[in-house]
Protein backbone atom coordinates (compact mmCIF):
# COMPACT_ATOMS: atom_id res chain seq x y z
CA UNK A 1 0.00 0.00 0.00
CA UNK A 2 1.33 3.33 -1.17
CA UNK A 3 0.39 6.38 1.80
CA UNK A 4 -1.78 8.89 -0.32
CA UNK A 5 -0.15 12.20 2.06
CA UNK A 6 3.29 11.95 2.98
CA UNK A 7 3.40 13.15 6.84
CA UNK A 8 -0.31 14.38 7.18
CA UNK A 9 0.01 14.67 10.78
CA UNK A 10 1.85 17.41 9.97
CA UNK A 11 0.27 19.74 7.48
CA UNK A 12 -3.18 19.28 10.19
CA UNK A 13 -0.60 20.61 13.34
CA UNK A 14 -3.86 22.02 14.67
CA UNK A 15 -5.92 19.46 14.20
CA UNK A 16 -3.62 16.40 15.04
CA UNK A 17 -2.64 18.41 18.61
CA UNK A 18 -6.26 19.19 19.36
CA UNK A 19 -7.34 15.45 18.93
CA UNK A 20 -4.21 14.42 21.35
CA UNK A 21 -5.50 16.65 23.89
CA UNK A 22 -9.02 14.73 23.85
CA UNK A 23 -7.13 11.63 23.63
CA UNK A 24 -5.50 12.64 27.18
CA UNK A 25 -8.69 13.66 28.59
CA UNK A 26 -10.20 10.23 27.30
CA UNK A 27 -7.17 8.82 29.08
CA UNK A 28 -7.15 10.52 32.25
CA UNK A 29 -11.20 9.61 32.77
CA UNK A 30 -11.20 5.78 31.83
CA UNK A 31 -9.07 2.41 32.41
CA UNK A 32 -6.51 1.68 30.07
CA UNK A 33 -7.82 -1.82 29.54
CA UNK A 34 -11.11 -0.78 28.12
CA UNK A 35 -9.58 2.09 25.88
CA UNK A 36 -7.36 -0.93 24.34
CA UNK A 37 -10.38 -3.13 23.61
CA UNK A 38 -12.20 -0.22 22.45
CA UNK A 39 -9.81 0.61 20.13
CA UNK A 40 -8.97 -2.80 18.91
CA UNK A 41 -12.81 -3.59 18.22
CA UNK A 42 -13.50 -0.59 16.38
CA UNK A 43 -9.88 -0.97 14.40
CA UNK A 44 -11.12 -4.48 13.99
CA UNK A 45 -14.44 -3.21 12.13
CA UNK A 46 -13.43 -0.59 10.54
CA UNK A 47 -10.27 -2.72 9.16
CA UNK A 48 -7.77 -0.54 9.94
CA UNK A 49 -4.49 -2.13 9.71
CA UNK A 50 -2.28 0.84 10.91
CA UNK A 51 -5.12 1.48 14.57
CA UNK A 52 -4.75 -2.74 15.02
CA UNK A 53 -0.87 -3.09 14.78
CA UNK A 54 -0.35 0.36 17.09
CA UNK A 55 -2.92 -0.27 19.60
CA UNK A 56 -2.35 -4.48 19.85
CA UNK A 57 1.25 -3.41 20.66
CA UNK A 58 0.36 -0.66 23.16
CA UNK A 59 -2.22 -3.05 24.89
CA UNK A 60 0.34 -6.32 25.20
CA UNK A 61 2.69 -3.03 26.43
CA UNK A 62 -0.02 -2.52 29.42
CA UNK A 63 -0.33 -6.31 30.51
CA UNK A 64 -3.35 -7.11 27.79
CA UNK A 65 -2.61 -10.92 27.06
CA UNK A 66 -2.34 -12.28 23.34
CA UNK A 67 -6.09 -14.73 24.17
CA UNK A 68 -8.05 -11.51 24.64
CA UNK A 69 -6.73 -10.00 22.04
CA UNK A 70 -6.99 -12.92 19.81
CA UNK A 71 -10.66 -13.46 21.28
CA UNK A 72 -12.01 -9.92 20.78
CA UNK A 73 -13.20 -10.58 17.43
CA UNK A 74 -15.68 -13.23 19.25
CA UNK A 75 -16.27 -11.36 22.41
CA UNK A 76 -19.74 -12.24 22.69
CA UNK A 77 -18.72 -15.92 22.78
CA UNK A 78 -16.19 -15.81 25.25
CA UNK A 79 -15.71 -15.79 29.25
CA UNK A 80 -12.88 -13.83 28.65
CA UNK A 81 -14.63 -10.18 28.99
CA UNK A 82 -15.90 -8.63 32.14
CA UNK A 83 -19.77 -7.12 32.16
CA UNK A 84 -17.96 -4.12 32.01
CA UNK A 85 -16.14 -4.74 29.42
CA UNK A 86 -18.68 -6.70 27.30
CA UNK A 87 -20.91 -3.03 28.17
CA UNK A 88 -18.29 -1.21 26.45
CA UNK A 89 -17.23 -3.66 23.50
CA UNK A 90 -21.50 -3.36 22.85
CA UNK A 91 -21.19 0.09 22.80
CA UNK A 92 -18.32 0.75 20.70
CA UNK A 93 -19.49 -1.63 17.65
CA UNK A 94 -23.40 0.27 17.91
CA UNK A 95 -21.46 3.39 17.41
CA UNK A 96 -19.28 2.30 15.09
CA UNK A 97 -21.69 0.87 13.25
CA UNK A 98 -24.18 3.83 13.57
CA UNK A 99 -25.67 4.28 10.16
CA UNK A 100 -26.82 0.75 10.59
CA UNK A 101 -27.38 0.48 14.27
CA UNK A 102 -28.46 3.73 15.49
CA UNK A 103 -27.20 3.12 18.93
CA UNK A 104 -30.03 1.03 20.32
CA UNK A 105 -31.26 1.38 23.92
CA UNK A 106 -30.57 -2.07 24.56
CA UNK A 107 -26.15 -1.16 23.96
CA UNK A 108 -26.55 2.00 26.38
CA UNK A 109 -29.05 0.03 28.96
CA UNK A 110 -25.58 -2.62 29.43
CA UNK A 111 -23.32 0.94 29.35
CA UNK A 112 -25.73 2.63 31.89
CA UNK A 113 -25.96 -0.04 33.84
CA UNK A 114 -21.81 -0.36 34.27
CA UNK A 115 -20.49 3.20 34.25
CA UNK A 116 -21.50 6.50 35.60
CA UNK A 117 -22.33 9.25 33.08
CA UNK A 118 -19.01 10.82 32.99
CA UNK A 119 -17.39 7.38 32.48
CA UNK A 120 -20.16 6.91 29.78
CA UNK A 121 -19.56 10.73 28.08
CA UNK A 122 -16.23 9.80 28.06
CA UNK A 123 -16.47 6.13 26.54
CA UNK A 124 -18.50 7.43 23.60
CA UNK A 125 -15.79 10.25 23.47
CA UNK A 126 -13.16 7.76 22.84
CA UNK A 127 -15.41 5.66 20.70
CA UNK A 128 -15.91 8.72 18.66
CA UNK A 129 -12.18 9.43 18.40
CA UNK A 130 -10.87 6.02 17.46
CA UNK A 131 -13.14 6.06 14.83
CA UNK A 132 -12.25 9.37 13.74
CA UNK A 133 -8.33 8.44 13.61
CA UNK A 134 -9.38 4.80 11.53
CA UNK A 135 -10.83 6.89 8.85
CA UNK A 136 -7.56 9.35 8.75
CA UNK A 137 -5.27 6.17 8.51
CA UNK A 138 -7.93 4.05 6.33
CA UNK A 139 -8.61 7.36 4.19
CA UNK A 140 -4.87 8.41 3.76
CA UNK A 141 -3.84 4.83 3.48
CA UNK A 142 -1.20 4.77 6.57
CA UNK A 143 0.99 1.62 6.40
CA UNK A 144 1.78 0.11 9.74
CA UNK A 145 5.50 -0.80 10.62
CA UNK A 146 7.03 -3.89 9.56
CA UNK A 147 8.29 -6.16 11.72
CA UNK A 148 9.99 -9.76 11.66
CA UNK A 149 8.39 -12.54 13.53
CA UNK A 150 9.39 -16.08 13.04
CA UNK A 151 11.03 -15.10 10.15
CA UNK A 152 8.03 -13.71 8.29
CA UNK A 153 7.31 -10.24 8.01
CA UNK A 154 3.89 -9.39 9.76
Amino acid sequence: MIPRIAEPFSLAAAGIKAMYAVEAAIAASLDKTTLHLVKLRASQINGCAFCLHMHAKAARADGETEMRIYLLDGWRESSLYSARERAALAWTEALTNVARTGAPDEDYALVEAAYDASERVNLTLAIGAINLWNRLQIGLRAVHPQEESNGHAT
